[in-house]
Order: structure tokens, then C-alpha cells, then sequence
């Protein structure tokens, strides 16, 4: 007998392959994290990461089969918004500048949301201008001695780990004397602290360091190399909120629909207002498909801004028109204005409110949160565009000659 030759699989054979093993998996009862443990085991949970860190090394466009198949199965992703700052965001990075050792430690909890993550970034005195931020973290021979705090820290309540960014030296120009680490949240010397918003719900805190330790192999990169770190999660940021493929009609198109029905209503002005609305939304989704079609692993290109920032504006757009149908009932907020802060729900998909109202309120944070509608028309405009840049007087000032407020 001569052996058969087999014929190696394609890519789209072996996703398949595997996403029909992942759903015979499923149990009755079955325990959610274990079939996202299975998923990630499968390498469905990332496609286009490699093979043993929730991926399959394929072209990230199979992530569509699987989430659209999963959808239509009925089974719950929610880990992906329960846990967007760790898998939208960390993941990526971890890949493109993690250890094998962070790779193998980090992932799989963070894909089953037995580790929630949150990012470390901003500061009372360094929001869009990032880079000039002041947290320090001092080298002991070790590990690092970590100081100072961080704001707007979404999920920093339920966060085991963070993405930290930290001034190493401050002797150099700010961009360069930056370093990254992944704290633990729970060390000694981390005090999280609620910042309650509009909707009455502290889903943002600002966090406190003093005297953290944190191991050096907890670093991401090398020492200096953090701004080149921020920039990989940032855009990964924008990707993770605004670069979602919904479902067709969901979302804020969705709702609006839904009011509309809800309300009888049969205005033809306000109707030409919603099918725009939706159009506008629907390119979006598309021109979301593209861009994760084209979309190779590592640091993602501009087009995150460009779907962060169309985001950002046509939420707030529907939910004021949401407002308007509403009419004097919009006074009104029928949830009550409890002081609040948002615990893990995997029986609500929508991870958040599903009133009009609390949902008005909120996305007024969608052109601020994860970089202004500002900044991402100026990134447009510089990497997209080739428009000239903001003249920047501080380029090459070592950062301690930097005034500041």
C-alpha cells in the first residue's frame, strides 16, 4: 500500500473545522467562560493571532464567520464588551511586544474575563497631550517604585490587571522617557476611587499609586519604549470602539426603529431624518467589514480614528433624534438616578442602559473617551490627508524644562 497524499487544509476549511467543534462543545448549562475557554483553545478567540495564543495565524477577516455564526447560534460574546480594554485593546499589544511568558499568562483569563483589564493613561494634567504625563516609576534593581495617578480609568473598579504607562526619564524629551507596564491591580498601594457621571453610574475612576511595586518582567517593551507601546493600544483603543462589526441594524439604528414603532409615530420630516441616520450608520458597519478585512496583526492603521470618530458623532446625532421622538417624555428618567457602579452581566448583551434617555446622557463621552473627535480629525488629517502637523515648541525640551500647570 502506498500512503495517500493529503491535501493540507485551507484557511477557511480550518476555521470552519474548528468553529464546528467549537459548537458541538456547547453543553446545556454550561458554564459561559468554559466554552470561551474552549474557543480560545481553539484558536477562534483571535484568528490572526498565532497558534497557542488564541489564534489559528490566519487572516483576521475569518473573525466575521466566527462571530456572525456564533451569533446566530445564539451564544454570548459578551466577553468582548465585559472585557473590551483587555481583549479590544491588550491582547494586540501583547502579542505585537509581550514575552512569550506574558503571551501565555495573560491571554487565555483575559478571553474568559476571569481577568478583567483596564488602561492607565490618562492624568488631571495629561489628557489629549498624553506624553506629558508625570506618574514615575523608579527602577530599585528589582522591580519598579510607581507613583502618582491616573483618571478616567473605565472598569478600574473590577480590573485585576492594568496597561500602565509610566515616566521612567525625565532628563529626556517626554516622548522618550516613557515605559509600560502591567500592574496588578490588587497590589499594595493602589487605591480605586469612583467617578460618578451624568447617567449617576461610576463606570470611570481615577486610581491612586503609592509606593507600587511592580516586577520587571511585568514591563511591555523595553525601557523608553513606552510611547511606541501607548500608540499600539490607542489605536487598538479606537479600533475596539468604534471598528465593531454590528449586527445589521442594531445598535443605535436599531433603537431608533424600535422608537419609532413603539411610538406610532408617521411624520414623514422625522422620518427621512431616521432612514438618513441609518444609512449613515450602515456605512459605517461596512466600512468596518473593510477595514478588518484588510487589517493584518500588530498596530492598526488610521482608519480606527476614522471609525472612531464617525461613531462618536452619529451615536450622539441618533440619540438626540431619540430625544426628540420622545418629546416631553424625554424629561422624564424612568431608571431612577441611583449611584451606581457597573458590575459583570453576562445576561444583558448590552452591557449598559437601554433607555433612550440614559442612553442620550451617555453618549455625550463618545467624542471624549479613548481620544477626542478632535484629535482623530487630526490624525486624519496628518496620516491620512499628509497635511503638515502642529508646530510642536517642546519636540525636543527635556521634560523636566517643560512648564506646566
Amino acid at each position: 500500500m502506498t500512503k495517500m497524499d493529503t491535501k493540507p487544509l485551507d484557511s477557511e476549511e480550518l476555521v470552519k473545522n474548528k468553529l464546528q467543534e467549537l459548537i458541538d462543545f456547547r453543553k446545556d448549562g454550561q458554564d459561559i467562560r468554559e466554552f470561551w475557554g474552549k474557543q480560545f483553545d481553539l484558536g477562534l478567540a483571535w484568528v490572526q493571532f498565532p497558534e497557542g495564543a488564541g489564534g489559528l495565524g490566519v487572516n483576521p477577516k475569518y473573525q466575521l464567520l466566527i462571530t456572525d455564526t456564533l451569533r446566530n447560534e445564539g451564544i454570548s460574546q459578551q466577553n468582548k464588551i465585559a472585557n473590551i480594554l483587555g481583549i479590544g485593546m491588550g491582547a494586540p499589544t501583547i502579542v505585537e511586544y509581550g514575552t512569550p511568558e506574558q503571551i501565555s499568562t495573560y491571554l487565555r483569563p483575559m478571553f474568559t474575563t476571569e481577568e478583567i483589564w483596564c488602561q492607565l493613561f490618562s492624568e488631571p494634567g495629561s489628557g489629549s497631550d498624553l506624553a506629558s504625563l508625570s506618574t514615575k516609576a523608579i527602577d530599585d534593581g528589582d522591580g519598579y517604585i510607581v507613583n502618582g495617578q491616573k483618571v478616567w480609568t473605565t472598569l478600574g473598579h473590577l480590573a485585576k490587571w492594568g496597561l500602565i504607562v509610566t515616566r521612567t526619564d525625565p532628563t529626556v524629551p517626554k516622548h522618550r522617557g516613557l515605559t509600560f507596564f502591567i500592574v496588578d491591580m490588587e497590589s499594595d498601594g493602589v487605591d480605586v476611587r469612583p467617578l460618578r457621571q451624568i447617567t449617576g453610574e461610576a463606570e470611570f475612576n481615577e486610581v491612586y499609586f503609592t509606593d507600587v511595586k511592580i516586577p520587571k518582567e511585568n514591563m511591555l517593551g523595553s525601557v523608553g519604549d513606552g510611547w511606541r507601546v501607548s500608540l499600539a493600544i490607542l489605536m487598538n483603543e479606537r479600533v475596539a470602539i468604534g471598528g465593531n462589526v454590528r449586527e445589521r441594524g442594531s445598535g443605535a439604528p436599531g433603537h431608533l426603529v424600535q422608537l419609532w414603532k413603539d411610538n406610532d409615530l408617521d411624520d414623514p420630516v422625522a422620518r427621512d431624518k431616521l432612514i438618513s441616520l441609518w444609512i449613515e450608520q450602515e456605512a459605517v458597519r461596512l466600512t468596518n467589514m473593510r477595514a478588518i478585512e484588510n487589517r493584518e496583526k500588530g498596530t492598526p492603521g488610521p482608519e480606527g480614528s476614522t471609525s472612531k470618530l464617525y461613531e462618536a458623532e452619529i451615536n450622539k446625532s441618533s440619540y438626540e433624534f431619540g430625544m426628540e421622538m420622545l418629546g416631553n417624555e424625554g424629561l422624564l428618567f424612568p431608571r431612577g438616578y441611583a449611584l451606581t457602579q457597573p458590575e459583570l452581566n453576562f445576561d444583558n448583551e448590552t452591557f449598559g442602559f437601554t433607555d433612550t434617555q440614559s442612553l442620550f446622557l451617555r453618549s455625550r463621552a463618545n467624542s471624549i473617551e479613548g481620544g477626542t473627535s478632535e484629535i482623530m480629525r487630526n490624525i486624519i488629517a496628518e496620516r491620512v490627508l499628509g497635511l503638515p502637523s502642529e508646530t510642536k515648541l517642546d519636540k525636543d525640551k527635556a521634560w523636566k524644562d517643560i512648564p506646566r500647570s
